[in-house]
This record gives structure tokens, sequence and C-alpha cells, in this order.
């Protein structure tokens, strides 16, 4: 498939991203990861999203290195983990990212979760951005309470904020927020994590029927005209390939009305609840390996 018919969608701070990207979360850093990107990048993907504490950076990196395609074609995400919070620590991280990858460069940085010294994290992450290490720079998991708490201390506005997102959760006062700021959402968890009963909603499954598409090409097709950014991971060739083919069709506007109508308004994760940051910080080990 062409790159061509991947859309992109302009950032605030002048840069574009590409609409659709390929997603990385809980392949392990075992070939498995290196093999589903080479292919990705193959099928005309030409969007990865990892992060730091998905333990796979390197094999993403060799991926691209060795897929043969400009590096300025690529658009890579990583993120900045809980454990490396405040100017100095972030700072070293970022440098880490970018040796992991084999990167000069990263397109889009995240600061991951939300927690602790955000703002110094956000100044060695503008400081970055100045010296031509990161393109872009966003956060994730920012609910609007969040958003509020720590936004406004920034001297740059995120250019994308990363957050749960899919038919049963569309985030809708978050979007509104975002707009003001002209943020663009991008979604984890794009098609409910395989979710079975929102694959099974009747609208779906008719419309599926109705434009020869599978359930997750509809929903994804759905994300896309709502203007949200989407990476689906599979490490299926055929679920690779098919997740992508979503530009050949449009939703009409009914439809659209329809499937916002599956929205219930909460997730599977909720950032704002007291102890997630410990819970987080508890989970994973970025520096086992240091």
């Amino acid at each position: 498939m062409s790159t061509e018919v991947i859309p992109t969608i302009q950032l605030n701070d002048g840069h574009t991203i590409p609409a659709i990207g390929f997603g990385t979360f809980q392949i392990p850093d075992d070939g498995s990861t290196y093999r589903a990107v080479k292919e990705a990048l193959a099928l005309g993907y030409r969007h990865i999203d990892t992060a730091v504490a998905y333990f796979n950076e390197d094999e993403v990196g060799r991926a691209i290195k060795d897929s043969g395609i400009p590096r300025e074609q690529i658009w890579v995400t990583s993120k900045l983990w809980l454990q490396d919070y405040g100017y100095e620590a972030a700072s070293r991280a970022i440098e880490r990212s970018l040796t992991k990858l084999g990167l000069t460069y990263i397109d889009l940085y995240l600061i991951h979760q939300p927690y602790g010294d955000v703002p110094g994290v956000w100044r060695a992450m503008e400081a970055a951005q100045k010296a031509g290490k990161l393109k872009s720079i966003g956060v994730s998991n920012m609910t609007p309470t969040l958003w509020q708490k720590f936004v406004p201390q920034f001297e740059t506005i995120p250019a994308v904020n990363q957050v749960e997102f899919n038919p049963y959760f569309q985030q809708r006062p978050l979007r509104q927020l975002l707009a003001a700021q002209d943020v663009k959402l991008e979604a984890w968890a794009p098609l409910g994590q395989g979710n079975q009963a929102l694959f099974n909603e009747p609208i779906i499954q008719q419309l599926a029927a109705k434009y020869h598409k599978d359930a997750g090409q509809i929903i994804l097709r759905f994300e896309h005209q709502e203007s949200v950014i989407v990476f689906p991971k599979s490490i299926h060739s055929a679920r690779i390939k098919s997740n992508q083919e979503i530009f050949d069709f449009e939703l009409t506007m009914a439809e659209m009305a329809q499937l916002r109508t599956l929205d219930t308004g909460k997730g599977q994760h909720d950032p704002d609840m007291p102890g997630v940051q410990e819970r987080l910080l508890g989970a994973f080990d970025v520096h086992a390996d240091d």
C-alpha cells in the first residue's frame, strides 16, 4: 500500500503527523517488535508509537534502520516514564531513548503519565525540542483535571494528548478543552483493546456489512472522521494490513451520529483515581538493565 493514501494531520506546532500509526504496546522485545514494525513499514505505515516503558525502543529503532525507508519519511513517537521526572532526569532519559532508538531526533515525545514534577519534565522536553532532538512534544493520559493542573504552567502548549479513546469512551469534555488550543487527540486502545462487545455492536456490524469492511475498520474510520490520530496494534500480518485500509470509504453524518450514541463516558483507566502514580511506578522499572 502506498503511503500517499494515508492522510496527515497538522499539529499546532506546524508539523504534520500521519493520521494512522502502528502501536507497539505489549509487543515483546524478543524479536517480535522488530518483525512487527518491519512488516508494518513494508505495508505502508509511516508512524510508529513506542515508549521507554514498552521496553522495545531498541527493536523499533533496528526495524526502522533495516526498513530501507528514509528516516525523514517515518514518524516516531516515544514517551518518558515516571522514574525519570524532573529536569535533569528527563534530560538524561531523552538521550537514552535517542541512543536506544539509534536516532538523532524523535518526531514526537510525550510525558507518559502526568504525575510528580511534570513542569520540570516539560522544561527538559522544551530544551530538547529547541536543540532539535525532539520535533514535537506532547502529553499522555491527561484528563481535563490534570490538564488544568499542569498545562497552564507550560511555556509551550502540547501538540497532542494521547489518551484512551474508542466508541465506548469518546472523551467529549477533554476534546472540547483541547480544541480551544488546537491540541490533537491521539487514541490508545482505539479498538477497545479487542473488546468483543464493542465489535459486536449492531450498528458496527451493520456498517461493516454495508461497506464490506470488518468491525475494526468501521471503528477506526469513525475515529479518523472524528479527527483522532489512531495507532492500532497487532502482530498478525492480515490485521496489520487491514487496520490501515480505512481511507477508501466514508461514513455518512447520520452514521457518525449513530456511532456517537455508543459513548458511555467511561474508560478502563481513570488517571484521576487516587494511587495511580504509585501503582504505575511499582509496575515498571525502566532502569532494571542500567
